[in-house]
């Protein structure tokens, strides 16, 4: 292998190396936002029917399931996004800036 293969392959490997390591940065932050959902549901319990409450939960799971998948698409930050912000109008996390503080 000459030099400027070699140096091609091992820029390869670092590059590679660093998007598998982003997307994981991105799935575990999407993963730790989803769970902060979670918690803040639970807190707010008494606020929701228990269908709701269930059918949120249940989407919760579903996309802590597929996080990795859908972050792989090529729009897929974008769309977990989303996502996370239709289940924040249900949860409202993002309105309190500390959600140990939600009634």
């Amino acid at each position: 292998m000459s030099t400027t293969n070699h140096e091609s392959a091992c820029f390869s490997e670092a590059k590679l190396s660093l998007i598998v390591r982003t997307t994981a940065a991105r799935i575990n932050f999407f993963r730790e936002e989803f769970l902060k959902h979670r918690q803040c549901l639970e807190y707010q319990r008494e606020c929701y029917s228990e269908k709701a409450i269930t059918d949120v939960e249940v989407a919760l799971t579903r996309l802590m399931l597929k996080v990795d998948r859908l972050c792989t698409y090529e729009d897929g930050d974008q769309l977990v996004s989303k996502l996370l912000r239709k289940i924040d109008r249900v949860t409202r996390l993002s309105a309190s800036s500390d959600p140990k503080k939600i009634h």
